[in-house]
């Protein structure tokens, strides 16, 4: 079988560079693009809000998803490595229809969170060091954005390599900053010298049930949006050593590393500060982080309030990854134009593709940040529904896609068809779930009404109906993406790779 990245066939064009980073830089990667410390920052006051003191169950509930749909990417990635992930498998099992609105919800979510996830890092960096006026100056915090997703979007440019050393850096810091805050905070919920009304924690608070069902599905929305982000270790699956195994076990292992760092900081936040204050302040969203580590940190709270910001800063360039990777891949099956698929010939990355992401996420960022300040909030909030659509397609399109190999072992069965279908009818409940409570405009973050609607369902619902229309508007411009069909591992098809104009076998 051949590799479009090796074959003859394209040997005289640039593509990705291979072999770029190791399995450790995957992981990195995978880590840092969920962003652990801004998330628990965030949702932190929500999750209690909802579920109380069970909101470590909740993220352990949420966790059981995840890894069921990273065994979906493992072994898809086995016999496709294609960057564009979700995209590129799913085209092979159910369709190119369903593989292009798998792409255009992987791209978005990516688009729609850059610019907020770049404010964060803008504001706690400016916080860290004390200019707490400045920190809130919403001109200066538009500008000192966009200049930031452009210096990341730069280094996204200029190679993979320089990416991953950056993310070393940034994630090693920040793992090892909330551990410490873990550490200090339940020393002093146990030593009682808290200055909040500590609650010592409970081996039941792990039971994300034990407060009843209402709220959990609102929790465990937030702890889908909370583990999101480590597939992205596998879109870098065709610069990565050893690209049919690496990529997919980081993915595996990253989501085990974020499950306990989640549960421990969740716990140790929740125990020192009391569901009472977290849920009473649950509005103020990632300000309760600066609060807590002010009073448990004292003199070192800096340190924390540096972990979030390079927390943000890490997710702002890793989030940029999966977005361009897919337009690069789409745009080489000629999903999308073939500007998209261009590769830099001396970087060797997406550059085309990487800063059309850039410039789509300061516009959206820029322009609803004009428009509404909340409305960035209640963007956030419809990303969870797009995350859980396009991680149930993967899991549905790796039990399609391996059909005729399920019956062949006991492992097989359960890990390739059980697991990832069992994965994606959680997500799909989930889904739905949320779609209905959203509905109600007072389950939104500004408990305001569009078009009758929450906000985020009519922000989810915009971003689907216009991925819809452009397939379509595509479909009738340019057919050939259309005319791949579904195979399976059995089967494999060949496509044509447009930005080149020759045929490009299967990667398995």
């Amino acid at each position: 079988m051949t590799d479009h990245r090796t074959s003859p066939a394209t040997a005289d064009r640039p593509s990705l560079k291979p072999n770029a980073i190791g399995f450790f830089d995957a992981l990195v990667i995978g880590l840092a693009s969920t962003s652990p410390a801004y998330t628990i920052a965030a949702i932190i006051g929500g999750l209690v809000l909802y579920t109380g003191v069970h909101a470590p169950g909740i993220m352990l509930a949420s966790f059981i998803p995840m890894l069921l749909i990273a065994s979906a990417f493992y072994y898809l990635n086995t016999v496709d490595q294609d960057s564009g992930t979700t995209f590129s498998w799913v085209t092979r099992a159910m369709g190119p229809w369903f593989g292009w609105i798998g792409g255009w919800a992987i791209t978005m979510t990516g688009v729609l969170i850059v610019g907020s996830l770049a404010e964060v890092g803008v504001r706690y960096s400016l916080l860290t060091f004390g200019l707490e006026d400045l920190a809130y100056d919403p001109v200066l915090i538009r500008v000192l954005t966009v200049l930031l997703i452009l210096l990341m979007t730069a280094i996204c440019v200029w190679g993979t390599e320089i990416s991953a050393r950056l993310q070393n850096v940034l994630i090693i810091f920040q793992m090892v900053s909330l551990l410490v805050f873990a550490v200090v905070a339940l020393w002093q919920v146990f030593s009682n010298s808290s200055a909040f009304d500590s609650i010592t924690p409970s081996w039941e608070w792990l039971n994300p049930f034990g407060g009843g069902w209402e709220g959990v599905t609102a929790g465990l929305l937030l702890g889908v949006f909370a583990y999101w982000g480590w597939e992205s270790a596998v879109n870098l699956t065709e610069e990565t050593t050893n690209s049919s195994q690496s990529p997919g076990k980081a993915a595996i292992w990253s989501t085990v590393v974020l499950l306990v760092t989640y549960i421990s900081v969740t716990i140790a936040v929740v125990a020192l500060a009391g569901d009472a204050f977290l849920a009473e302040n649950a509005e103020e969203e990632d300000a309760i982080f600066q609060v807590i580590a002010s009073d448990a940190m004292g003199p070192w709270a800096w340190v924390v309030m540096l972990s979030v910001a390079t927390s943000a800063i890490a997710s702002t360039q890793t989030t940029i990854i999966p977005a361009s990777r897919t337009g690069l891949s789409m745009a080489r099956r000629g999903a999308l134009p073939k500007m998209f698929g261009r590769i830099h010939p001396r970087f060797r990355t997406p550059d085309v593709s990487t800063w059309w992401v850039a410039g789509i996420a300061i516009a959206y960022y820029l322009g609803v940040g004009l428009l509404s300040e909340t409305a960035l909030w209640d963007t956030l909030t419809a990303l969870g529904l797009l995350i859980a659509f396009y991680y149930a397609l993967t899991g549905i399109a790796c039990a399609i896609y391996f059909r005729k190999r399920l019956t062949k072992s006991v492992k097989s069965f359960l890990l390739i068809g059980v697991g990832p279908v069992l994965g994606s009818l959680m997500l799909i409940w989930l889904l739905v779930a949320a779609i209905i409570d959203y509905g109600n405009p007072e389950n939104s973050y500004t408990e305001t009404a569009w078009f009758g609607l929450g906000p985020p369902l009519v922000i989810g619902i915009g971003i689907f109906v216009t991925g819809v229309v452009l397939m379509i508007i595509w479909y009738f411009r340019d057919r050939r993406f259309w005319d791949e069909r579904p195979s399976t591992a059995e089967q494999p098809i060949v496509r044509i790779d447009v930005t080149s104009g020759r045929g490009e076998g299967p990667r398995a």
